[in-house]
């Protein structure tokens, strides 16, 4: 069971420098400039995580570029999903995108919700990709993957943190728990800073989370990042092992970032803000922010975001199924 995605920029230049100038029609205006106030990023985690990060840094360039502010809004809980329903229920006027990861593909099949979020919002672009992490504290005296299961078989229970209830880090978790044969408790968060703060200071033990928030505690020793869910090692994670490597074939995880429309606007204006977001990872400060975050730069079209999206949802539906997880944890 192998998730793991890898995309290229494609056609930025010409698209990009078209990004600030277009108009476009709504049924309720005829030609309107885009934007003509300020624009709203929903993130579905608190701040301090990786979907957040990729937010701010976007709409710090954005902001500069299209003359308009871009807002980050933080709207929490339910495992990212509250988020997730105020983008979807939002006016299709171009003020409002989502900014999320590949939570969006697992949680309506963990939370057994009656909707998918990669079938009812608008592809716009996708940003990022990353591997998950896997963390844990000095106090546990482990220093690998094989360490930490026979730990784990000694003392049964150890609890992994993520940062909520139907994420990309609680399936990873689970799938790892029982390929080691081990029992784990997931203690899910809302978003990745309230995990992180735990995890330094010893409440949690271990942790799946994305790196963006734990590279700099590991290079500084206050915590030990043990092995990485991509299929090889990211380009800034050298030094770390994949599950794979240790001893776990096929235990791949890769994570995406990504943007999405409430239903209802007009594709002219997708394209659109498709080109401006692809413009803003060009930039130079994003890019090395991003290398140093562990992100790569993806871009792309909207279709083949949906694509993506889609090819996910159906992989995380079957994951969970095999994997018996539950809102409850396991």
């Amino acid at each position: 069971m192998t998730i793991k995605r890898r995309s290229f920029i494609q056609g930025a230049g010409g698209l990009a420098l078209a990004a600030g100038l277009s108009r476009f029609a709504t049924p309720a205006v005829a030609q309107e400039k885009w934007p003509n106030r300020p624009v709203r990023f929903i993130v579905p985690l608190a701040p301090g995580g990786a979907i957040d990060f990729v937010a701010r840094q976007c709409g710090q360039v954005l902001s500069q570029s299209l003359g308009q502010q871009i807002v980050v809004e933080n709207r929490t809980g339910a495992g990212g999903t509250l988020g997730m329903d105020s983008a979807m229920r939002s006016a299709p006027d171009g003020y409002t995108f989502l900014i999320t990861n590949d939570n969006a593909a697992s949680a309506p099949h963990i939370l057994k919700l009656s909707y998918d979020y990669t079938k009812v919002l608008l592809p716009v672009i996708d940003i990022a990709h990353q591997p998950q992490v896997f963390a844990v504290h000095p106090s546990l005296g482990v220093s690998s993957v094989k360490e930490y299961v026979d730990n784990a078989k000694a003392h049964p229970g150890v609890g992994f943190a993520s940062s909520g209830v139907g994420s990309n880090q609680h399936v990873v978790g689970e799938w790892f728990a029982k390929e080691a044969g081990i029992k784990l408790e997931h203690v899910p968060y809302r978003g990745a800073g309230q995990a992180v703060t735990d995890l330094l200071a010893g409440h949690v033990k271990s942790a799946f989370l994305g790196p963006t928030a734990l590279i700099n505690h590991h290079r500084a020793g206050s915590i030990k990042i043990i092995a990485q869910t991509s299929a090889k090692r990211a380009p800034t994670l050298t030094d770390i092992p994949t599950l794979e490597e240790s001893g776990y074939k096929g235990l791949v995880l890769e994570s995406w970032y990504a943007a999405f429309a409430p239903q209802g606007i007009p594709p002219e204006l997708i394209n659109q803000v498709n080109a401006a977001i692809q413009q803003s990872l060009a930039d130079p400060k994003l890019l090395d922010n991003f290398t140093k975050g562990s992100l790569e730069v993806v871009g792309g079209t909207p279709e083949a975001l949906g694509k993506l999206a889609q090819a996910d949802s159906a992989k995380y539906e079957r994951l969970v199924r095999e994997l018996n997880i539950s809102a409850g944890g396991g």
